[in-house]
């Protein structure tokens, strides 16, 4: 059967769950592989982790001679795993970093590369949204090995047991590729959330919050869910960058988006718009957002969403 390659996307050993969708969407393509670039320690809890979700092969790199350093080096490990293995395709989590090798590798393998696919089907056959939403597209790799990043929540993690093969890997890294390093780091503020674009429940404020948050992060907590923002709220100061979610900020494609008090301009819609499933609020019947989604209510968000987290916090009890 043929090999895929999925990039295991991790913070100290600790496996995010993109890596399980991206082992679940490679069970469909072939034999699933996972790539491991982190440290020596970390590796046996890596690997017994990655093997429930299919890994039959687990390829370990010790990263002591690369940590520190910017993404090229992760590139010339995976060129080298990649040459070795001869897959069918390569799966690298969505995010800046992941898009970032994903383009490096592409160019050192002379081969296709397709980003952002919100689903990926044998072939394989990609789908995406481009052009700020406007097209839903399907596209194939037609040159080389094709590589692919997919947005977080592209698929539900499937437990599926796997040998988990260990194969350590010594690459060689070039002198090229230790040009950019890292020379201070601060860990981003601990908010007890979700990462905002790898979270399965989403719920963003805007405009009609009035910078009043606190019911829209109450009832996200309730769900578990991550808070985001449209570009109005972020633009008045009641949220930071870090939330906005639209074509300036954030893509988001989670299995449930609800949308409190966001008339639903193209510039959010182009963040959040290949989300599962959406639910808005508005107090405005006639505010596009009512044009995309799934449920809508006509109502203020200040009533609705206390209401709502009332309810859900009852239920859970």
């Amino acid at each position: 059967m043929s090999e895929i390659l999925v990039l295991v996307d991790h913070a100290d050993g600790a496996v995010k769950k993109p890596t399980y969708e991206l082992l679940t969407i490679a069970k469909r393509l072939g034999e699933p592989s996972a790539v491991f670039i982190g440290a020596a320690d970390k590796a046996d809890g890596v690997v017994e982790a990655v093997k429930k979700f299919g890994a039959e092969k687990v390829y370990v790199v010790d990263d002591t001679e690369i940590k520190g350093y910017l993404v090229a080096p992760k590139a010339e490990v995976l060129q080298q795993i990649a040459t070795q293995a001869n897959p069918d395709a390569i799966l690298i989590t969505s995010s800046g970093e992941g898009k970032e090798i994903a383009g490096r590798l592409a160019i050192k393998l002379e081969s296709g590369l397709i980003t952002d696919a919100v689903d990926v089907q044998p072939g394989p056959v990609t789908t995406q949204s481009v052009f700020a939403g406007n097209f839903t597209v399907q596209a194939k790799v037609t040159k080389g090995t094709p590589i692919i990043t997919v947005k977080p929540n592209a698929a539900a993690p499937e437990e599926s047991a796997g040998a988990g093969a260990v194969d350590k890997v010594t690459p060689t890294i070039s002198d090229s590729a230790k040009k950019a390093q890292i020379v201070a780091s601060q860990p981003r503020e601990a908010t007890g959330r979700p990462e905002l674009t790898e979270a399965a429940i989403v719920v963003s404020g805007g405009r009609g919050t009035g910078g009043n948050f606190e019911p829209v992060e109450n009832f996200a907590d309730s769900l578990g869910a991550a808070v985001g923002a449209s570009r109005a709220a972020v633009d008045s100061g009641w949220k930071p960058h870090a939330f906005q979610i639209g074509q300036t900020g954030k893509t988001v494609s989670p299995q449930l988006y609800v949308a409190a008090g966001i008339s639903g301009a193209i510039q959010h819609r182009a963040g959040m718009q290949t989300s599962k499933t959406i639910v808005a609020i508005n107090k405005d019947e006639e505010a596009p957002i009512f044009e995309l989604v799934d449920f809508g209510v006509v109502g203020d968000l200040h009533t609705v969403l206390p209401a709502a987290t009332d309810e859900v916090t009852k239920r859970k009890g």
